[in-house]
Order: C-alpha cells, then structure tokens, then sequence
C-alpha cells in the first residue's frame, strides 16, 4: 500500500547526479582521477554539462569552470604530446597535471564554503 506519509530513506549515492555541490565535488575528484585515468575526466565533464544549465547561480560558476578545466588540460596535452618529439613535451604534461590538480582544489575549496568562482572563464588559477 501506499501511504502519503511515508517518505522513502535516502539510499547513499542518492542526489550526486543533481545539480547540487554533492555533484560539483563528485566532477571535481573525477577530474583528478582522470589525471591517471581519462575516462573520469570525460565523465565527469558529461556531468558538468548536463547539470550547468540545472544549477543555481553559484554553482554554474564551478560547473562553467569545471568544464573550460577540461578543455584547456586537453589542449595544454595535446600540445606537449606535439612537444615530446623535441623532448620538451614531458615538462608540458607535468605542468598540464599541476595546473588541473591546482585549479581543481581552489574549485574544492570555494565549493565547500558555498562561494561561487569569481572568474570561471578565465585561463589562470
């Protein structure tokens, strides 16, 4: 039976697909996981894209900054995958990496203090 009172417990997991900053920070380990393995970063760059759009004004800033993160990295790769013939391309992959892994904690730290990315367009940190 069916009773309107009753309200079905939370299973763990649910809510991490919504846009809510439980997803920003799941998109967010996701990107540092995909330094070791790529899948991750795609699929967490899905999530940003599907819940940006969703997200209160706040978040949009981490989703949008979440999004252009992967991007440029690929960008950032591909041209020190062009690099390594000159043998130069390694220190770009070390520098791509640190630039993620930094950008990706200063998107944890304002998502966990509920603060929105000042410039989420921007190429910096």
């Amino acid at each position: 039976m069916s009773d309107p009172q009753y309200d079905a417990p939370k299973r763990f997991g649910d809510g991490w697909m919504d846009p809510s900053k439980n997803n920003v920070i799941l998109i967010y380990i996701l990107y540092l996981v995909g330094c070791v393995i790529f899948v991750a970063g795609v699929i967490g760059l899905i999530a940003a894209y599907l819940n940006r759009d969703k997200a209160e004004d706040w978040l949009k800033t981490h989703y949008t900054w979440a999004i252009r993160t992967f991007w440029i990295a690929l960008l950032f790769s591909a041209i020190s995958f062009v690099l390594t013939f000159v043998l130069i391309g390694v220190l770009g992959f070390v520098a791509t990496g640190v630039w993620v892994i930094v950008r990706v904690i200063v998107g944890l730290q304002k998502v966990n203090r509920n603060e929105p990315i000042a410039n989420p367009q921007s190429w910096l940190i």
